[in-house]
């Protein structure tokens, strides 16, 4: 329907947050079957996310995924409104601009976010207005799963069994066909004016590897389920071949839904006859599980993005190297794994799960600097930077959250990078300097003959760093800090 339907009821505002879809959109649906004007609206307010405003990358991606859903809502003839916080002085503006009489948006579950919409719905309920929130961007709520004492759940596995026994049959909200729009519309600022883009345009690698928006979700997930999911076992490893989803920024964003790709996932496995048990798409959907997981822990344990769950480890002696740190960051550490995966991270905004571990492990036990450093290095260079599962990952990394990697678990950055990139594909890709280092040496070029070196054209400490620790004595230095806090519990 390229012509929207004017109508003079009363306005309801749509509220735009981590929801950019006009399909599966449970707080948009709510408005359409009120009646009247939807208004669409997104406020900018970075200062009401606590200590975690978006980082760099994700305001590209967002700005990006607005731009999109714009468009989208402009072949309804309808628009989003661009506003800037607080929140809820935004949100009073409109409401008196439009005489509207409802709103309605999707929840979030940071703990800031949670606080926030609290008084907003508070708020406008006492003032007449109605304000509801609905779920749109989780399976399950974290409240409604527990365990059988009636707690929250810190295993994965028993959590994850209790969420596929629960009985939902809700399927996707179909996508919105028609929207009525209203005869006057509030004032809106420009998205550019929101300044999310940088001043210095550094983003061309992620304008080359991503497709932000609806669409762009969409295409995705048929792309990752033509050529991705048959081998997911065998691939998802394997940081050199596009073996992943690749789906956590349009999740993040709200870009698609986690019902929407579980039930295009359940309809590909129908459409071509594979049975259940032998499907590897399980595999990949049980991400989805862990994705559930992290929100439930953040709900649950809101202190989690700052202090580690298990309270012991707040007495473990991380030590701050300024300079460590910095090559770390910089994909300059020496170890070819762990640099690929650092500067596929400056150039994409993202990085393979399994390379995320390998760096995650390097940077907490290698080099003992603490997992919140490696939180908020992500947290700004991640396009899919979400606070759960940023938050999920370090800790588990580090050994002080739920279900985490045991202490002693050191990942060796030579043996991870000979098993799952044993033909130096993704390390020559992103440390070219390294290219013309044989196979058997490329993890470890430091020990590769002079000759080799020489004839790759490779000379440390000039075009590429010696290892800035050595693995046998960083592992034996982090097993005894470890062992030594593990003693003192």
């Amino acid at each position: 329907m390229s012509e929207g339907q004017v109508l003079k009821a009363a306005p309801s505002i749509l509220w735009f947050r981590q929801d950019l879809r006009l399909s599966d959109n449970p707080a948009l649906d709510a408005a359409i079957k009120r009646g009247g004007p939807v208004i669409p609206v997104f406020i900018w307010a970075p200062g009401e996310e606590g200590r975690w405003p978006a980082g760099a990358a994700s305001r590209w991606w967002l700005h990006q995924s607005l731009k999109s859903l714009d468009k989208s809502l402009r072949d309804f003839d309808s628009r989003l409104i661009f506003r800037k916080g607080p929140s809820i002085s935004a949100l009073e503006e409109i409401i008196k601009e439009t005489g509207a009489t409802a709103l309605f948006w999707n929840r979030r579950y940071e703990p800031s976010i949670i606080s926030r919409d609290q008084k907003i719905k508070e708020g406008f309920k006492s003032a007449g207005i109605v304000a509801e929130s609905f779920n749109g961007s989780l399976l399950h709520e974290p409240w409604e799963v527990k365990n059988k004492a009636g707690n929250p759940f810190q295993v994965f596995t028993p959590f994850w069994k209790h969420c596929l026994n629960l009985n939902d049959s809700s399927s996707p909200l179909p996508r919105t066909k028609s929207l009525a729009v209203s005869e006057h519309w509030p004032w809106s600022f420009q998205l550019d004016e929101l300044q999310l883009e940088p001043e210095i345009d550094w983003a061309q690698g992620m304008r080359d590897a991503w497709i932000p928006g609806e669409t762009g979700a969409a295409a995705q997930v048929d792309t990752f389920l033509q050529k991705g999911v048959m081998d997911y076992s065998g691939t998802r490893n394997l940081p050199g071949r596009p073996g992943t989803s690749r789906l956590s920024p349009h999740l993040h964003f709200g870009e698609i839904s986690p019902r929407q790709i579980w039930q295009e996932a359940k309809k590909f496995a129908e459409r071509n006859a594979i049975a259940e048990k032998t499907w590897q798409g399980w595999q990949f959907l049980t991400e989805l599980g862990w994705r559930e997981f992290s929100h439930h822990l953040l709900y649950h344990f809101p202190q989690m993005p700052e202090r580690p769950l298990r309270p012991d480890f707040e007495r473990f002696p991380w030590h701050l190297d300024e300079s460590r740190l910095r090559a770390w960051t910089k994909g300059q550490t020496g170890y070819p794994l762990v640099d690929a995966g650092m500067r596929e991270l400056w150039a994409k905004g993202w990085m393979h799960n399994r390379v995320r571990m390998v760096v995650g492990s390097f940077l907490v036990k290698h080099l003992l600097i603490s997992w919140t450093e490696g939180a908020r290095w992500f947290w700004d260079t991640l396009v899919d930077a979400d606070l759960a599962q940023n938050t999920l990952g370090w800790q588990w990394i580090a050994g002080c959250g739920a279900d985490a990697a045991p202490y002693f678990r050191i990942f060796n950055p030579v043996s991870q990078g000979e098993k799952f990139d044993p033909q130096g594909d993704y390390v020559r890709c992103w440390v070219p300097e390294l290219r013309g280092i044989p196979d058997v040496w490329i993890h470890q070029p430091w020990n590769a003959p002079e000759e080799i070196l020489e004839h790759a054209g490779v000379t440390f400490g000039k075009n590429y760093p010696k290892p800035i620790v050595d693995h046998a004595k960083a592992r034996a230095a982090a097993l005894s800090a470890f062992a030594q806090l593990k003693q003192n519990i």
